[in-house]
């Protein structure tokens, strides 16, 4: 029998490796370099020979794909095979050799062409576009901490979403409406459901392991000619929803500008479509406060008044918890005390690690409406609204994360 030559089979054999070789490779590097506190080893025999084999390997099996000059139709397909070809080039750039980018590069660049995304692997690839075969699903590694990583981190983004698309049903129905008192409710218990994700984060990752082990997975990389910043945990719309939506951020304010601007091409295609629709949302503390100074509130606006203010805490908890539990432990501490030399090396984004830190502390105090001088946040709306529902016998005021 003649061998299979079609371009699905060369995809199925791809999609083989990255689940098999591939994985127990990288393992078997991170084992090696854990056992150094080391973020890579260079001129070792054992780690020299493993890394050429996952380059030659993983390559050749890309150039079957790309000879066949043959995309899936599927929309669904092309992302996932755009995928497979990051996690390959970003295991080579985490294990810092060399692939042959002659025909992995253009494969990627057409892929993206096809679906208006970045050429590269972005966290999508891992929580919302990842297929499990036999119950597993397509991870770096086989270790228990990268587990632990994408399963707690991909539930927060499911709550997150879930959160989101509960408040999109909303506005259509009107704020006083008895019926979004059922969206707002759920999209709080979301909210409580990140927390929960995230403080399970918090205490059963492994530190050292996700800075040696799991981060470097996530950096920059080259393909051709042009270096594509790192996956990041924030890309997916949700988040920009819930912010925009409840008036916490807004789509005007440059700096957000150029956060949505740094994510567009690195989130999944469907995820673009509500990035586009954010300058079309009329913030609900808005609405909540002309409907409050309208006139005596009708129980259900009082109600769901007081579910929007329960639900910007909850949302600015988890911000905040998120940066002084996540951020500032699992990197900015042991990014502290990594070589020099490494500096330049400790995001996934490409700016210097404090850079990044200051932009993240920046959206946190926008996410929790804190005071600051330096910034405007919804903090004055969100007391209106605690005021006006204490003159009308309303719960108390709305106290700050």
């Amino acid at each position: 029998m003649s061998p299979d030559l079609s371009s699905e089979s060369a995809v199925k054999d791809l999609d083989r490796w990255i689940r098999g070789e591939f994985r127990e490779i990288n393992t078997e590097l991170e084992e090696i370099y854990f056992a150094e506190r080391a973020i890579v080893l260079q001129d070792r025999a054992d780690v020299d020979k493993l890394s050429q084999v996952l380059v030659r390997d993983g390559g050749a099996l890309i150039n079957r794909v790309a000879e066949r000059r043959e995309l899936p139709s599927d929309q669904n397909a092309r992302y996932e095979l755009l995928g497979m070809i990051g996690f390959y080039l970003g295991a080579c750039r985490r294990h810092e050799v060399q692939p042959d980018q002659s025909q992995v590069a253009p494969l990627a660049q057409i892929l993206a062409w096809s679906l208006g995304v970045a050429p590269r692997f972005s966290s999508a690839h891992q929580h919302i576009h990842n297929r499990a075969v036999g119950g597993t699903f397509n991870s770096f590694t086989s270790l228990a901490d990268e587990r632990i990583f994408l399963t707690y981190n991909g539930l927060a983004v499911m709550a997150y979403r879930r959160a989101a698309h509960a408040l999109l049903d909303v506005p259509v129905l009107g704020l006083s409406n008895p019926l979004v008192t059922y969206h707002l409710a759920d999209a709080v218990a979301a909210l409580r459901d990140v927390m929960g994700y995230s403080q399970a984060l918090a205490n059963e990752l492994d530190v050292e392991r996700f800075f040696y082990n799991i981060r470097p997975y996530f950096k920059s990389y080259r393909v051709g000619s042009r270096e594509f910043r790192g996956a990041n945990a924030g890309d997916f719309a949700g988040i920009n929803v819930i912010d925009v939506l409840l008036g916490l951020c807004s789509p005007h304010d440059p700096f957000y500008q150029e956060v949505i601007a740094d994510k567009y091409p690195y989130v999944a295609p469907e995820d673009q479509k509500l990035l586009r629709a954010l300058p079309t949302f009329k913030p609900l503390l808005t609405t909540a406060v002309a409907e409050l100074e309208a006139g005596v509130p009708s129980p259900p606006l009082r109600e769901n008044a007081q579910l929007l203010l329960d639900l910007c805490r909850h949302y600015g908890a988890a911000t905040v918890f998120h940066h002084h539990r996540l951020v500032v432990p699992f990197l900015q501490k042991p990014a502290a005390d990594a070589p020099p030399e490494r500096d330049s090396d400790m995001t996934a984004s490409g700016p210097p690690l404090k850079e990044v830190v200051e932009t993240l502390a920046r959206l946190r105090d926008l996410r929790a409406a804190r005071q600051r001088p330096d910034l405007v946040t919804a903090r004055a709306a969100l007391d209106r609204v605690g005021e006006l529902l204490d003159d009308s016998g309303g719960p108390a005021l709305l106290e700050q994360p």
